[in-house]
């Protein structure tokens, strides 16, 4: 392998029944700073079928060209062709870095392609950067259970690769006025290649709300004490045109499903206002929710940690603190 024959910065934009994921557009925002350290181009790999607008809303959004892999056997995901194909287009093109969404379907596919390609993967990364001599990607990912944070450069090996966690960058500005170039390349597949066959695509409807994209979050933890008390926290939620999330330790004891949990082993977030009720904040919950613009934590121990990074701390009982917020809130509501 020469290293030096691999130029470029490749972003995976996932897309599922038509719709692009929203880890694909932060991708592209921290992947324009890459690339730009790097003085390349950034590009946007697109699989599906009949995709073609989706290719311009990657255009809009930072990329440098958009590369768009179009067959009937990849409008559902199948980890062996969508791997043949990025694999041959990598073959083909040699970009140096690879990034794709540490989804249900990056993390799945991430591991396949690396493996393919012998190179190496650092997974579920919270952050990169480029060394000071802008020779590798610094992938860095929580590890020891969040306990320290590792980050790792792949020297030996291209493309480099990682999958990252959603939330953790924010996506770039739409840009209509972008000029990148729209190339739709050729693909090699056939059914033989592909080991597994869908036969039937079922949804399962649930009445979840994507935590991800909430602008106020409700959240609680350990010290809520209860699943009945957990309704307060919903309450305010309410009031407040919020969502509830939870930390570990509350989805564990059933007090709210796993989809709203934050944190290394939960979802990332960063909402304008994130109100911490009873938790602690253990570093593994910090780390789904730190980037919040307004922190605002609620507990007894005026020594926990959150109080540390909260902007407004309230040393309190919740179960005192939050109806009196509720009535605040409503009152506010009722001047307006």
């Amino acid at each position: 392998m020469n290293i030096a024959d691999y130029k470029g910065v490749w972003v995976f934009a996932e897309q599922r029944d038509g719709e692009l994921q929203k880890v694909s557009l932060e991708l592209l925002g921290e992947g324009r700073k890459m690339a730009d350290k790097l003085g390349v181009k950034l590009t946007a790999l697109l699989l599906g079928d009949k995709v073609d607008e989706l290719a311009k809303d990657l255009a809009s959004h930072g990329a440098d060209e958009v590369l768009v892999a179009e067959n009937p056997l990849l409008s559902h995901f199948t980890t062996d062709g969508y791997t043949k194909v990025i694999c041959d287009l990598v073959n083909e093109r040699k970009p140096e870095i690879l990034f794709i969404g540490a989804t249900f379907i990056g993390r799945d596919l991430g591991p396949r392609v690396a493996a393919r390609l012998s190179t190496g993967l650092t997974a579920d990364c919270t952050s990169l950067d480029i060394d000071e001599e802008g020779k590798y990607l610094l992938a860095t990912r929580p590890a020891f259970g969040g306990n320290l944070m590792a980050t790792i450069a792949c020297a030996d090996h291209r493309p480099q690769m990682a999958t990252v966690r959603p939330g953790v960058f924010e996506k770039m500005h739409k840009n209509e006025a972008n000029n990148a170039i729209i190339e739709k390349v050729a693909v090699s597949l056939e059914e033989s290649d592909i080991r597994t066959k869908i036969v039937e695509v079922i949804k399962q409807k649930k009445d979840i709300v994507d935590i991800g994209e909430a602008n106020i979050i409700i959240s609680g933890g350990r010290g809520v004490g209860d699943k009945d008390t957990f309704k307060l926290l919903q309450d305010l939620a309410e009031v407040m045109g919020g969502t509830v999330a939870a930390s570990r330790a509350a989805v564990e004891n059933g007090w709210l499903d796993r989809d709203y949990q934050v944190g290394q082993t939960g979802k990332t977030v960063r909402p304008t206002i994130y109100i911490a009720c009873g938790i602690s904040g253990a570093i593994q919950h910090l780390a789904g929710m730190q980037e919040s613009d307004y922190i605002i934590a609620i507990n007894k121990d005026e020594t926990a940690p959150i109080m540390k990074v909260a902007d407004l701390g309230i040393v309190g009982d919740l179960n005192k603190v939050i109806p009196e917020m509720i009535a605040q809130v409503k009152a506010m509501k009722e001047e307006a």
